[in-house]
């Protein structure tokens, strides 16, 4: 049997990409690796902003802080997204970063804090990223 170069490239390829592992971060004096998690509110609601700064305020406080009482950073933000018929729709949103102190705790009350946006403002997500990162306060 004979394998065309391209065929072989690409099995080769994909033979190292299983052999390459991300390393941890590198941590200055006083820095410890943390998982960190960044929530992506869009504030859209149909075709309007729906979710108000006071609004969005009032949910950090009743959602977000009892959850994580050590602290976050909010930061606005402007995205955009394919809508199942096709359109893309742009909107303002927020960004929620928090380094997560204990894992196998904190990663569940990430997705009830996603699902509890979902539903009081009628919303179809709410994007949740992590990420390994050296952190120092």
């Amino acid at each position: 049997m004979r394998i065309s170069g391209a065929v072989a490239a690409a099995c080769a390829a994909l033979a190292l990409s299983a052999c390459v592992t991300a390393a941890p971060p590198s941590c200055p004096p006083g820095g410890r690796e943390r998982l960190v998690a960044e929530l992506l509110f869009g504030r859209k609601i149909g075709d309007v902003v729906g979710v108000g700064e006071h609004a969005f305020a009032r949910f950090v406080d009743r959602e977000i802080t009892p959850r994580f009482p050590a602290g976050l950073t909010i930061t606005d933000s402007r995205g955009q997204y394919r809508h199942a018929d096709g359109r893309i729709v742009r909107e303002p949103g927020k960004v929620v970063t928090i380094v997560l102190d204990d894992e196998a705790r904190d990663l569940p009350r990430l997705a009830d804090i996603a699902a509890a946006y979902r539903r009081q403002f009628r919303q179809e997500s709410v994007g949740v990223m992590t990420r390994r990162a050296c952190v120092a306060f």
